[in-house]
């Protein structure tokens, strides 16, 4: 029995600031004070708080330690585990009271209005150990399905739920199980497909889910499996997620040694097994019948619907998809009731959402939210806002598939149909914050450049349609377009979303269409004013030096990597060393005098 427990976020983020060293070197520093058996050191999980990494908590008195070094752990260690005294240095501030004591993370404003469902063992077990899920409940759910239920009683659960696909459409979890389970009755192959594929700039959910709870998405799937009569799954993760493909397999491999997968699970005659598939990090096989092509072993490219993958999906036999964050609420539904999960959210959009929030945000990170939650509380609460006093301008919801939401919309509840009227839409639930500063037409073109490189170009609406409007967002972020080109953009856009194959191309112009829809003015003063408002398209402004501010002092010349700032001969009053100035004709607009000067001389225009 350990006296104290040692938590370290093991997720990538904190990985790649140096989590494992710190580890490595707590085991070392407690060892080397005879601490071996009285404190437990547990990798973990993402804790949610990601820009304050390496995290590392310590229970039982819940403290919160953050961005810590490896020189801070022996302090940590012969301080707080060996004499009882806290690092004061190292809290996260949030969790200091105004006397000085040390409140609980659940009464930070990052956390208090979140409620944690997918995300509920992130950051509280050790996702290699299945006794440490078991200990949370963990596969208590598939038992009962196994032994105390009928596959139709499973599915009519999922469905009195109101569970709807988390991967971005938004469908019917229990509707397309019903779907699968209805047919081939004769005992035909079917499957049943996880879609860890997940490639949204800025998105992350579902690799922390992998990461910190990877059991919870393979009893799902097996509970899935009984569900519609199917005996294989396979888990399509992107390669680039190394942390969440080697727990993923240390799971499964646990998961089968303790005869929770493969044959008779708990004694019923039931079957299930799961494979791993690899994706190369094509944006694509986020689509479902391009990620089934791919398992197949072919290049993967969508496939005319219907028939819908139900009906004819993973080697042309009836298949289930869904994302993990989907299959992470699974069980909580199966042991807490559908209406237990149907008492949070909105009326149509049950349960809650997990989003990956970024930008211009101070508290960057993974925050789970009822349905129903406003933009204004997920920016201004839970993300403690904008950074250096900046305004919100907008938030992108929905990657390259979504849209931009104004500061006009930010009491909005957030919801899918919600999102979908205001013209965005949910997604996979990447959510990035845009200040000020950020300018709308090259957030466009930066989405549809990732849209142009992510076609599969089977389809001509796609393969051409997104890279002509890509064309004619470059030149208006060159100042060359017309009015008249801005109406040829946006009928583009709606060809486009009538004719493509996938919701690749049919979802690819929502990003332009939602800032001519709101930021039109942006638009309109890079045609006619040949101007950009936030000072962001290089190729419509120039840095100018303010002769009477500056004070010559030429470290602006010293970092120009084109020696295009010389010294003139106006000295301005009070000064004592001549002026610089810009030579327009040489610069190459990358704002290093700019960043430079500490006497604000220096703007853009």
């Amino acid at each position: 029995m350990y006296r104290s427990h040692v938590l370290v976020c093991g997720g990538t983020g904190c990985t790649s600031s140096g989590s494992q060293k710190i580890i490595e070197r707590l085991n070392t520093e407690l060892a080397a004070n005879g601490l071996e058996k009285e404190v437990s050191v547990v990798q973990t999980g993402c804790h949610g708080l990601c820009a304050l990494g390496p995290i590392m908590i310590v229970y039982p008195e819940a403290v919160f330690y953050s961005m810590v070094k490896e020189e801070d752990v022996p302090e940590i260690v012969s301080e707080h585990l060996l004499k009882g005294r806290v690092v004061k240095r190292l809290v996260y501030d949030e969790t200091v009271t105004d006397d000085g004591a040390v409140k609980s993370l659940n009464d930070t404003n990052f956390y208090k209005k979140q409620h944690r469902v997918a995300l509920r063992n992130c950051g509280v077990i050790n996702p290699e150990n299945i006794e440490e899920y078991i200990a949370t409940r963990g596969y208590e759910a598939l038992g009962k399905v196994l032994t105390e239920m009928t596959p139709e009683q499973v599915i009519q659960v999922i469905l009195d739920s109101g569970l709807r696909g988390r991967g971005g459409a938004g469908f019917p979890t229990g509707k397309k199980w019903q779907l699968a389970r209805n047919l081939v009755q004769d005992g035909g192959q079917k499957y049943v497909c996880c879609n860890a594929d997940e490639g949204d700039p800025g998105a992350f959910m579902d690799r922390s889910v992998l990461e910190g709870d990877p059991h919870a998405v393979l009893e799902a799937m097996a509970i899935a499996g009984y569900a519609i009569g199917a005996n294989q799954g396979f888990i399509y993760v992107r390669a680039e997620y190394p942390i969440a493909v080697d727990r993923l397999n240390i799971a499964i491999g646990q998961a089968r040694e303790y005869g929770l997968l493969g044959k008779d699970i708990f004694g019923t005659g039931f079957d299930f097994d799961i494979e791993l598939r690899l994706g190369a990090g094509a944006f694509v096989c986020g689509e479902e019948t391009a990620l089934m092509t791919s398992i197949e072993g072919h290049r993967g490219e969508p496939r005319p619907r219907p028939p819908f993958p139900a009906v004819k999906g993973l080697f042309e036999r009836p298949t289930i998809l869904n994302n993990v964050e989907t299959y992470a609420n699974i069980a909580q539904i199966i042991l807490n009731g559908p209406e237990w999960f149907a008492s949070m959210g909105t009326e149509k959009s049950k349960g809650t959402k997990v989003f990956a929030l970024g930008g211009k945000i101070k508290n960057t990170g993974l925050v789970e939210i009822p349905m129903g939650t406003t933009l204004r509380e997920i920016v201004e609460d839970i993300g403690g806002g904008i950074p250096n006093g900046k305004k919100f301008k907008a938030a992108q919801t929905g990657g390259p598939s979504g849209g931009c939401i104004p500061a006009e919309h930010l009491d909005v509840p957030i919801d899918y149909d919600n999102l979908i009227a205001i013209g965005s839409m949910m997604g996979s639930g990447g959510l990035i914050v845009m200040d000020e500063d950020n300018c709308m037409v090259d957030i466009a073109k930066f989405f549809l450049e990732f849209t142009v490189d992510e076609s599969c170009g089977k389809c001509t609406p796609c393969r051409i349609g997104t890279k002509r409007m890509y064309e004619m967002l470059d030149k208006i972020t060159k100042g060359q377009a017309t009015l008249e080109d801005l109406d040829k953009l946006e009928a583009l856009c709606y060809y486009i979303k009538d004719n493509a194959l996938c919701g690749l191309g049919q979802t690819a112009p929502n990003p332009v269409l939602s800032t001519l829809r709101y930021f039109r003015d942006e638009y309109v003063a890079h045609v006619v004013d040949k101007k950009c408002p936030a000072g962001v398209c290089k190729s419509l402004l120039s840095f100018v030096i303010d002769k009477d501010k500056c004070v010559g002092c030429g470290m602006c010349a010293k970092q120009c990597p084109a020696s295009a700032i010389t010294r003139t001969d106006y000295i301005a009053p009070g000064k004592k060393l001549a002026a610089m100035a810009i030579d327009t004709t040489k610069c190459v607009k990358c704002g290093a005098c700019m960043s430079t000067c500490k006497f604000g001389a220096i703007s853009k225009k």
